[in-house]
């Protein structure tokens, strides 16, 4: 079986790995830079940006390619699954049109408003930064100010976290020749829940949080994602089973709006909520496996991923086609030290011995066998265990044991933070 994997991320690479387990997939990659956990396990590798769709669909052609998984945003807005669709090679992965759920987000917030699904936020969108710019002066509360289109995680400035109200005002006025959404401040604990999409049907995934912020004690910028972490009974104690149901039946109605609209979805559609005293509310859908979330959930997917992926292509997903690991997983990201604001690119890494862990590349180059920083995050350890103490324990000891001019966020895992969590949701609805 012929699978093109379109991406070179730690995410990529996790989902290039979940495929091979599978001793009849015949892997094939595309992507912008040379990973090189991808490039060693893939049959041939394309290097090339996977938001060149006719490029891609000539190299599917030319290998009789039979299904693609696609990594990264850029390239579902760019059209890569119609592309592919169109030429009769399976997709996992949305459309442009249903990919909108996540590349505007005016028209995630339009959608949800016009099918009522429950926890859209308040908001407003505005035409140009002057427009943007009254409102924050004339709203009485806190607000996150964001672009509608993609920004890798890190367009986002929060009021009361990240900017004070004319720092706000600051941020949207460079937000030009581009519509801007303003929305009310949410607070809580965020949670992501991922699932596997036929365009019917949702198979829901373990849940993971991520740590979007650069350092330790959630403080600095947001970067891609500098860590994550999952229990081992998939779920978490500042999430009731009430939350959790009410995720699920927000994320189903989303699908069947998106279906409504002429936009089947297939392929992962990943919810970013967050927690609040009355309960989920949509941060942001995206239309694919979160970075580093992906990693955590992947490396406990005990079955199959080449039949989840033929089943979400023919629309045959059931619950019973997914199965993960009753295990706990943290991941920690290794980034060059001046990340996420100026990175330093060259640097030689070493990686020592790791236990009951998986190394997932992500930016990173290799010559001659030797590692070396690119510009942005650089690769990620698993750890897995019977526990968070015990996955963090082995996802710290291993990141320890590299060396070079990178560093990570050690406390992300830790009971100490973990406690944090759940005293604060707890203090929210009390």
């Amino acid at each position: 079986m012929k699978i093109l994997v379109a991406g070179g991320g730690g995410r990529e690479h996790a989902i290039c790995l979940a495929l091979t387990k599978n001793a009849n997939v015949e892997l094939y990659s595309v992507m912008g830079k040379k990973n090189p956990g991808i490039a060693k396990i893939a049959r041939e590798s394309f290097i090339h940006a996977e938001t060149d769709v006719p490029a891609v669909l000539t190299f599917a052609k030319e290998h009789n390619i039979q299904y693609a998984v696609v990594g990264p945003e850029a390239p579902l807005e760019a059209g890569l699954a119609d592309a592919l669709t169109k030429e009769g090679i399976g997709c996992v992965g949305p459309v442009k049109a249903a990919a909108k759920i996540e590349t505007d987000k005016g028209f995630c917030r339009g959608l949800m408003n016009k099918y009522g699904i429950d926890g859209c936020p308040a908001y407003k969108l505005c035409n140009t930064p002057t427009e943007a710019a009254a409102f924050i002066r004339e709203y009485p509360g806190d607000l996150a100010v964001k672009p509608t289109g993609l920004t890798g995680g890190k367009g986002v400035k929060v009021m009361g976290e990240q900017v004070d109200r004319e720092g706000a005002v600051e941020y949207a006025m460079t937000l030009k020749d581009q519509v801007i959404i303003l929305e009310e401040r949410l607070l809580g604990e965020e949670f992501t829940l991922m699932a596997f999409v036929d365009g019917k049907h949702l198979v829901p995934m373990p849940l993971v949080q991520d740590h979007k912020r650069a350092f330790e004690g959630d403080i600095g910028p947001n970067t891609g994602g500098m860590g994550s972490y999952s229990l081992e009974d998939h779920k978490f104690p500042f999430v009731t089973d009430e939350d959790y149901a009410q995720a699920i039946s927000i994320m189903q109605a989303t699908i069947d709006a998106l279906a409504k609209e002429g936009s089947p979805y297939k392929g992962i559609l990943y919810g970013q909520f967050m927690n609040t005293k009355t309960g989920p509310k949509v941060i942001e859908f995206n239309a694919r496996f979160g970075d580093p979330e992906a990693m955590n959930v992947l490396s406990i997917l005990t079955s199959d991923f080449l039949t989840i992926a033929e089943h979400i292509i023919n629309g045959t997903l059931s619950a019973k086609d997914v199965s993960f690991e009753k295990k706990a997983t943290v991941c920690k990201y290794i980034v060059p030290m001046d990340y996420p604001d100026k990175p330093h690119a060259g640097d030689i890494i070493t990686v020592g011995p790791a236990e009951n862990t998986v190394l997932y590349y992500a930016n990173i180059a290799q010559e001659n066998g030797v590692l070396k920083t690119l510009t942005s995050r650089t690769m990620a350890y698993v750890g897995i265990g019977d526990s968070l103490a015990e996955a963090e324990k082995y996802a710290e000891s291993a990141c320890r044991n590299v060396s070079g001019n990178v560093r990570y966020r050690s406390d992300i895992g830790t009971e100490t933070l973990f406690a944090k969590r759940i005293a604060h949701m707890k203090e929210l609805r009390s």
